[in-house]
């Protein structure tokens, strides 16, 4: 072991001994930077921690600078956060500084309406609990009032009373909400949203009712008096009836119209009208259906019907048979007086009778059932439905396959009407579509109508108009454009011609002088003269020798300088 340590040791030394001043320099700072962040650690972690006294921030300035006067002059030992939390030394510490700003009401209105619960459970008396309570339900259902979309700032006031020991003299609980909606919302006409702000309300506090609710507006206007606004209801519901009418109306008017361009053509259908009477009544029906007793029901598996049935059974039955003979007896008065029976009976009276009763009382059983139907919530009552449909215009062509134009240059068109039979398959088509009923009384109408066209075809026209010119124009451009190309083309070769006449008059002439020239030297030479040539004369006869040869020895290089030369020019 001491050996390894050695030679870590000697490893070390002999990396240390090569270091540079630098290297060492920034060891040494590395060194010391880790030793102070463990140190600091180490302090922060051995430091009393701080409790903070509001658990939100408090972003008002003034409120802030009144909470730290209050602890100073408490003498508490407090210290504010940058975003506006304050912290003191202890839990205990807080709950009391807490009840202190509770008394004086300078918890701000953005905290936490709990906060008011962060107090010493001994020094608080259950008043002040009850108390603390209401201001934080009630500071919270403010809270969640104006995290609404459509109100800007609420107030709301709860009455909490004290529980009673008989119910009878129980007070109710209530609350009074004022709103104040932002700019260019609906709540104050929107049921729903009433509606809703009186669940959360009701659900926030216990025991709260909703004839115990009021909510106005600014103004002082109820909002959640349900009663008056039975006429605003009865327009919201004559508003959705008249939505739901043009939006089926609009639905049957689409279809139509679809399915039959794609039969006639995008251009030549147009559904005048689609009107459909609805009755948007609730209709509750109850039915009582009697029906016969199956004695024998039918068997599926065979051919004929086993089917028996009754229309009724008998639970119970009464037979009373009365017969009598006899003569008959008429009753007279006490003695002494006459009878008051009139003379027509009085002369029946000791004549031989008969009489028979016979009655039969017999209750029947039979089979109900109770139907109890509820309509949809509309139901069709008329069906009025009209179509027009165009004719088919075609244009004339010439015999040569151009299209056929009049006098004023436009098109000569031909219209072939809608024949009846293709009017009635539409009429069949529409009737089918929208479930058409003649007791109802439906009315659809499918009619032939030639649709005015004079702005398309004036439109038409002109567009074949231009395409004509720009035809002419686009030829006789081309036409003027060749003319130009061939006489180009002309100039350039008689140009050229004259060109090489000249040259050949010129390389004549130069011919001519030279041999001349010659001709002279020649003759004075012979006659042994001595002649005097110039510098220049002398140049230029080297030159013409030096290209006689180099047009003898390379002919294809001075043809292809001179058609260099003749290109330049």
């Amino acid at each position: 072991m001491n050996e390894w340590l050695q030679k870590i040791l000697n490893r070390i030394k002999e990396l240390w001994g090569k270091w540079s001043l630098l290297q060492k320099l920034i060891l040494f700072a590395v060194i010391i930077g880790a030793v102070g962040a463990v140190v600091l650690l180490f302090a922060l972690n051995a430091s009393p921690g701080m409790v903070s006294l509001i658990t939100s921030p408090i972003t008002d300035p003034e409120t802030l600078n009144k909470i730290s006067y209050r602890l100073d002059e408490e003498g508490v030992e407090h210290t504010v956060s940058v975003d506006g939390r304050v912290y003191v030394r202890d839990q205990r510490t807080a709950q009391r500084m807490v009840a202190v700003l509770m008394r004086e009401d300078l918890i701000p209105d953005t905290a936490s309406p709990w906060d008011v619960f962060n107090l010493d459970r001994w020094t608080v008396t259950d008043f002040e609990r009850n108390v603390n309570l209401r201001q934080a339900i009630t500071r919270s259902l403010e809270q969640h009032i104006e995290a609404l979309e459509d109100i800007d700032r609420a107030q709301v006031t709860l009455v909490l009373p004290e529980k009673e020991l008989f119910s009878e003299d129980q007070k109710p609980v209530t609350a009074s909400v004022i709103l104040t909606p932002t700019p260019g919302s609906d709540v104050s006409t929107n049921r729903k949203k009433i509606e809703g702000i009186v669940k959360l309300v009701k659900f926030a506090v216990e025991g709260l009712a909703d004839e115990n609710i009021v909510i106005t507006d600014h103004r002082m206007i109820q909002l959640n008096d349900f009663e008056d606004l039975a006429d605003f209801d009865r327009l919201e519901l004559t508003k959705r009836q008249l939505k739901e009418k043009s939006t089926l109306e609009n639905r049957y008017r689409e279809e139509i119209q679809k399915a039959l361009m794609q039969i006639f053509g995008a251009d030549r259908v147009r559904v005048l009208k689609v009107d459909i009477n609805l009755d948007l009544g609730k209709k509750v029906v109850n039915t009582d259906e009697y029906y016969p007793i199956t004695l024998v029901p039918d068997d599926p598996r065979t051919p004929y019907s086993e089917l028996e049935v009754i229309p009724s059974v008998t639970r119970s039955k009464e037979t009373i048979d009365e017969n009598w003979k006899g003569t008959g007896f008429n009753p007279e008065g006490p003695p002494g007086v006459e009878g008051q029976v009139p003379p027509a009976y009085k002369d029946a009276d000791g004549l031989y009778g008969e009489y028979n009763n016979n009655s039969v009382t017999q209750n029947e059983e039979i089979n109900k059932r109770e139907i109890f139907e509820e309509k949809t919530p509309w139901e069709i009552i008329r069906q009025t439905i009209s179509v027009a449909i165009d004719g088919v215009w075609t244009r004339q062509y010439t015999d040569k396959g151009t299209i056929s134009l009049d006098e004023t240059g436009s098109i000569n068109r031909t219209y072939t009407p809608v024949s009846d039979e293709d009017l009635t398959k539409a009429r069949n088509l529409v009737r089918d579509a929208i479930g058409y009923s003649e007791r109802r009384g439906d009315s659809v109408t499918v009619e032939h109508l030639q649709f005015d066209r004079s702005s398309q075809f004036a439109k038409e026209d002109e567009e074949y108009r231009k395409r004509l010119r720009l035809q002419q124009t686009i030829i006789y451009s081309m036409i003027g454009l060749a003319i130009v190309i061939v006489a180009l083309i002309v100039f350039r070769l008689i140009s050229r011609e004259l060109e090489r006449r000249r040259r050949l008059r010129e390389e004549e002439l130069s011919r001519q002088h030279q041999a001349m020239r010659e001709a002279a030297l020649r003759s004075a030479e012979e006659e042994g003269l001595d002649v005097q040539m110039s510098v220049e004369e002398r140049a230029r006869m080297d030159m013409q020798e030096n290209a006689i040869n180099m047009a003898r020895e390379h002919p294809e290089d001075v043809a292809q300088l001179i058609r260099t030369w003749l290109l330049e020019e």
